[in-house]
């Protein structure tokens, strides 16, 4: 026979009524809070998971918030741009417009005058801000305009030739800038005459008419510039004796045989063409091959050739529609740049949208696994703490009557 003390008796009832009370508050603290662990000994396991589910969701939602930095830098820098080429397209209509033989001073003024206009409309698209206030075109020097008039009233770059990067998943990593240098400065120009020692000789019709020709002539790198030197060897008659490679040093002869041609012929030498005049013995012209242009400066040149260069001898004439027609290359190679420009663009957003939706996704099937650990059943929840109220009710009244139960009470 075991034997109870009354003490065992009140010891257990309360310690059971605790443990009831303990569950009792458990269920409305879950109810209330909408979790199933609210602690970690709620469930060691599950709360373990919970915290590294959490930290995950964390790190996503970084990974999103840069997403969406880099989206909206990116379509900053394409609507920029579109801009630039709108701008470009009305001053290549402009550029065609005044090679127009017919046009008078005030028409040439009147297009210098929108010219002027729509160099600086590109300066401030060039200048575009990002919603923190930086120049977007200014590489890393975000706080210095990207381009700005020099002492003598021309436009210039200067920013840096940095490239912001910005990390939109682990280990995946997007640029969300372009300096301007390499949009509006380093673009390929047309081929042009860049010094000449003639007095009165000129070069008239010059252009590159076969550029695999001339690549295949100067293989494997194009010089930058070609000096030709010209020989009078009987009246009217002449022949380039040496074509030289101005960039290095001493310069190049790049060619064994002298090339004969009489005054006003077209001569075609590497896919170049052109037509010598009025030239003289001793005479020499160098060609600019593989330069660069600044596209402010291009249109910079064309104003002022509409402006100061004079039209009338054959010469000025010469000049001045070599002018429109560099200015036209000029400005095609630069629309071409902006437009290869944009089609990376273009990959680099296809990057982000589609980093964009997996993080997504990926947010989202965290937040169902945390869920199913962590988020109450509400019905069931309920339906515990109706049963826990009625154990504890019932071991409230059975400890009542159990406690009232005594010998004395018969005596």
């Amino acid at each position: 026979m075991i034997r109870i003390s009354s003490q065992q008796i009140f010891s257990g009832g309360i310690n059971r009524m605790q443990d009831l009370n303990s569950n009792l508050v458990d269920t409305q603290q879950q109810i209330s809070t909408g979790k199933k662990v609210n602690k970690p000994s709620d469930d060691p396991v599950a709360a373990a998971r919970i915290l590294k589910l959490d930290q995950e969701l964390t790190r996503t939602e970084t990974y999103q918030r840069n997403v969406s930095l880099a989206d909206n830098r990116l379509k900053q820098e394409e609507s920029a741009l579109a801009s630039s080429i709108d701008i470009l397209q009305r001053v290549r209509e402009l550029a065609v417009k005044a090679g127009n033989g017919s046009l008078s001073s005030n028409d040439r003024t009147s297009i210098s005058s929108e010219l002027k206009e729509r160099l600086a409309q590109l300066a401030n698209v060039a200048n575009t801000r990002d919603a923190s206030g930086e120049y977007i075109f200014s590489g890393f020097q975000g706080s210095t305009p990207a381009f700005a008039k020099n002492a003598s009233g021309s436009w210039v770059y200067q920013g840096d030739e940095g490239q912001r990067v910005l990390e939109i998943d682990d280990g995946v990593t997007v640029a969300i800038s372009d300096h301007g240098k390499g949009i509006f400065e380093n673009v390929p120009a047309a081929i042009s005459i860049v010094g000449t020692n003639s007095a009165d000789g000129y070069i008239s019709d010059l252009s590159l008419a076969n550029e695999s020709a001339l690549r295949a002539e100067f293989a494997p790198s194009v010089p930058n510039d070609l000096r030709i030197t010209i020989n009078e060897v009987a009246t009217g008659v002449y022949e380039i004796d040496g074509i030289y490679d101005d960039s290095i040093t001493p310069p190049n002869n790049l060619i064994a045989a002298p090339i004969s041609f009489n005054e006003g012929e077209e001569i075609e030498f590497a896919g170049i063409k052109f037509t010598l005049n009025d030239v003289a013995d001793n005479d020499e012209f160098t060609f600019g091959i593989s330069d660069k242009q600044s596209i402010f400066g291009t249109i910079e040149t064309l104003i002022d050739g509409l402006d100061f260069l004079a039209k009338g001898s054959p010469k000025s004439n010469a000049e001045y529609d070599a002018l429109i027609a560099e200015s036209l290359t000029n400005l095609d190679n630069a629309q071409e740049s902006i437009l290869l420009k944009q089609t990376e663009l273009g990959g680099r957003l296809n990057a982000v949208e589609s980093t964009g939706e997996f993080l997504e996704d990926s947010a989202l099937y965290t937040k169902e696994i945390r869920s199913q650990l962590q988020d109450v059943d509400y019905a069931e929840a309920v339906s515990n703490l109706s049963f826990q109220s009625f154990v504890l009710q019932a071991a409230q009244q059975s400890f009542a009557q159990i406690s009232q139960l005594s010998l004395f009470d018969r005596l």
